[in-house]
């Protein structure tokens, strides 16, 4: 008999996951609905500051439509997860389009300033969650499989091809059609991209709402293992032999998911804090066209880098990269704010992108890990809602510091959000370690395929 080839698994890689079944049914879709995203606050900075003369508004304004997402968000991704995703995803579509739509025209009526921060309020708290409902897909589609690595870095390496086309559309549309070009583009592609998405009903996750109370109390307790005091675990009870009734509590109750939220926070401030600054400067020397040059290569550096770590065969812990890597984020925004060229800062912009994709990667993986199925989509939606806390708390101080100190004092921003959130990532880490291995025992068996990548 001719020896067998195929007895050990494959390793995972790109070719494997996107020959899914089901996959391109929600993965072209998703994109087109998630562009938008990227173009929402370089589109809101470029239209508020040319209305207003001044990036210290701009950045306020956009800091409020961060706020709102960062605090709305996370709210809609736990809905999602009981109701439906397209339970929660049309009506938010719509009131975002008609929220970006109101908010460009008092905009171009230079209507009272207050006006444009009541506005950005339904703004931020509107924008749809595409990216996290994405995410929740791939954890669906795969079950468990050694791919569920590989599609984070996948989904890493989507999020930031949008920052590459993004930022590049919405400045070439602010700078060269109109000011408000970027914004009432965003509007359009949102309607059109989250209505097809929202109509891929075959890949969508069942909402908690409507899964057998046996079946969601497993998944409970197999996906939180000894960790069940902190996650949904904690819901699963049963009297005389009824069926067990699962609670549904926030993601934020899992340790480690906290720990995620503060690094994300810091990543937040690298996109908010070189998205002002990055303005300011290629203002300043009249090139404002090259703004979007300049983002679009440290997102191509992101880019590239989230490819690189979908496809290694990683040894270490996942805790220990993320150390790793935020460690390498701070050291490459330290250099920011003295580079006075643009070849300096395209050069500057890779590496800082290069050094945020290992712990998007990363966190976003820690998530399979730390969460159960029934509120992953919230997870990831706090992780994403995260990075746009951070992002309007950079825009925010950027723009101030660019308004009232010297030509540059943005850039830093990024080094010192990121510092800090490396202080805490550093001192809790250990809270992001336990759960792969408790999740394995949890399961009680031997059978499932070992993950090559961690």
């Amino acid at each position: 008999m001719a020896p067998t080839v195929t007895s050990k698994p494959a390793r995972p890689g790109y070719g494997q996951l996107l020959r899914t079944p089901g996959a391109w049914t929600f993965l072209l879709p998703g994109f087109a609905a998630r562009l938008p995203f990227a173009m929402l606050i370089i589109s809101i900075v470029l239209l508020v500051q040319h209305t207003t003369d001044s990036y210290g508004i701009a950045g306020a304004v956009s800091a409020v439509t961060g706020v709102s997402m960062a605090v709305f968000g996370p709210l809609a991704g736990k809905y999602a997860d009981r109701f439906g995703q397209r339970t929660v995803l049309i009506p938010g579509v719509l009131l975002h389009t008609a929220s970006v739509v109101g908010l460009t025209a008092l905009a171009l009526a230079d209507a009272p300033l207050w006006t444009l921060f009541v506005a950005a309020v339904p703004t931020g708290a509107s924008v749809p969650q595409v990216g996290p409902m994405v995410r929740a897909r791939w954890g669906v589609t795969l079950n468990g499989s050694p791919l569920v690595t590989t599609a984070a870095a996948f989904e890493s390496v989507t999020d930031e091809l949008t920052f590459v086309l993004g930022p590049l559309f919405a400045t070439a549309l602010c700078t060269s059609v109109h000011p408000a070009a970027g914004l009432l583009t965003e509007a359009g592609l949102t309607l059109v991209g989250g209505l097809l998405f929202a109509a891929q009903k075959a890949t969508e996750p069942v909402p908690a709402r409507r899964r057998g109370g046996a079946e969601a109390g497993a998944d409970a307790l197999a996906d939180t293992g000894a960790e069940t005091g902190t996650a949904a675990g904690t819901g699963v009870r049963g009297v005389n032999g009824a069926p067990a009734r699962v609670e549904h509590p926030s993601a934020l109750r899992v340790p480690g998911v906290r720990v995620l939220v503060v690094a994300f926070l810091g990543i937040g401030t690298v996109f908010g804090g070189l998205q002002v600054s990055l303005a300011a400067y290629t203002q300043s020397i009249g090139e404002p066209g090259l703004n979007g040059v300049l983002y679009g290569v440290f997102a191509a550096g992101n880019m590239l880098a989230g490819l690189v770590c979908g496809a290694l065969a990683w040894k270490s812990a996942p805790h220990n990269r993320l150390v790793l890597g935020y460690l390498a984020l701070v050291v490459t925004t330290s250099g920011l704010w003295a580079a006075q060229s643009p070849v300096l800062l395209a050069g500057l912009g890779l590496l800082i992108g290069m050094s945020i994709a290992p712990g998007l990667v990363t966190g976003y993986t820690l998530v399979e890990r730390l969460v159960p199925p029934t509120a992953r989509t919230e997870a990831f939606t706090l992780l994403t809602a995260a990075v746009a806390l951070g992002q309007a708390a950079a825009v925010t101080t950027a723009g101030q510091l660019e308004d009232r100190a010297w030509d540059g004092a943005g850039f830093l921003v990024p080094m010192g959000g990121t510092a800090l959130a490396l202080v805490v990532l550093v001192s809790l880490r250990s809270r992001l370690a336990a759960p792969a291995v408790e999740r394995t025992v949890a399961r009680g068996v031997g059978h499932r395929t070992p993950v090559p990548v961690d």
